[in-house]
């Protein structure tokens, strides 16, 4: 990269829907993707992105911050943190996740979100 390099989710590099209940941007900057996801009400990663990912629970790693919403994150040992406006996170690879009332979750992802919901 030789100088500044800037992006805006309104004009994203690629959009990947989920099976329902909403979407992410994904833009590349500085050879990386960095993706905002759009997750409404009722979206539930093993409903919504399972069938894409093809994986018993999410293998992604995440670290983000969110923006609006909230979402519950539950851990293949069943432990449960929730996420909530203005919180950064960090979720390891093995989990599932699920919006929390009725408002549309909106999470900025600078995790490894080179694969995550991509259509095969």
């Amino acid at each position: 990269m030789n100088g500044i390099e800037i992006k805006s989710f309104d004009k994203a590099d690629e959009t990947r829907t989920f099976e329902a209940n909403g979407w992410a941007d994904v833009v590349m900057v500085g050879g990386q993707p960095v993706a905002r996801g759009h997750f409404q009400p009722g979206w539930r990663w093993s409903r919504d992105v399972k069938p894409i990912a093809e994986t018993e629970l999410c293998q992604v790693s995440h670290l983000g911050y969110c923006l609006e919403g909230r979402m519950r994150v539950t851990m293949s040992d069943g432990s449960e943190r929730e996420m909530a406006p203005g919180e950064v996170v960090a979720i390891p690879p093995g989990h599932d996740a699920e919006v929390v009332g009725d408002e549309t979750c909106v999470f900025i992802d600078f995790g490894e979100v080179a694969e995550y919901a991509l259509r095969k």
